[in-house]
């Protein structure tokens, strides 16, 4: 709920304009198909049984900027065209920036797995970090505190917790090899592999299949190495050398 804080401040400007485009689109919602579109084939009919789409992924990115204020005034400037449905700042501050169930434009072009709109039925959370520099400690904490709430709210699978690297290998490399994959995972958010000491991978094992499998387009497969490394290994390297092909086997194995 807004208080009345919410027009006031240095984004009350931004958050009028955010209520005058929500109130724009309740009234698109609100209307039947236009009368010239259905009187020559047929009547409209409302039904009675639906629901927003709810959001199925969570995309995490860094804001590749040099502070929290730098981002939300990036985010609320409509020449930008970028936005996110939350922000976290260094400091743990969360700003929820757009309701859950609307579309923002965090993604842009990407793809995972056979999902090729990925702005359409996910949650964009932004992470204030220049890309450089390791995440603070209570920002994670208050990531983590966030990433419960969705899953629960949504019932997001564990699976469909990425980073905006993985779904735009080449274009994107955020949140950098700094983010802490392995401690997301450990509490439910993400994949991840245990032990690889003692795993012999299969001799006609087909590395970029493995990738696909999980999820990355191999359109362009060194960029896909590259994002799959990032997330798992916390590297850019663009091998997939023997234990790196030991974690993605084990990886592949689950799906």
């Amino acid at each position: 709920m807004c208080v009345t804080a919410c027009n006031h401040g240095p984004y009350g400007e931004s958050n009028k304009e955010y209520k005058k485009q929500v109130k724009e689109l309740s009234k698109t919602i609100k209307q039947a198909p236009l009368k010239d579109s259905l009187n020559s084939i047929g009547n409209w009919v409302g039904t009675t049984n639906f629901s927003l789409r709810k959001p199925n992924f969570v995309v995490i990115h860094h804001t590749a900027q040099n502070s929290c204020e730098q981002t939300l005034k990036t985010f609320t400037l409509k020449r930008t065209e970028v936005s996110a449905h939350y922000v976290i700042c260094r400091d743990g501050t969360i700003h929820h920036m757009l309701n859950d169930y609307l579309r923002a434009w965090h993604a842009g072009a990407g793809k995972w797995g056979s999902l090729s709109d990925i702005n359409s039925s996910s949650i964009g959370i932004e992470l204030d970090n220049n890309g450089s520099e390791p995440f603070s400690e209570i920002q994670i904490e208050n990531l983590l505190r966030l990433l419960e709430n969705l899953k629960k709210t949504y019932n997001i699978p564990a699976a469909n917790f990425i980073g905006h690297a993985d779904i735009a290998p080449g274009r994107k490399v955020d949140p950098s090899q700094y983010f802490p994959w392995k401690q997301l995972a450990e509490k439910g958010f993400g994949n991840w592999y245990g032990d690889t000491a003692a795993i012999q991978v299969n001799p006609g094992f087909n590395n970029l299949n493995a990738l696909r499998l999980i999820g990355y387009d191999v359109k362009d497969s060194t960029a896909a190495i590259r994002a799959f490394r990032l997330h798992f290994m916390q590297d850019t390297i663009t091998v997939l050398d023997e234990p790196a092909q030991k974690i993605l086997f084990s990886l592949s194995t689950k799906f």
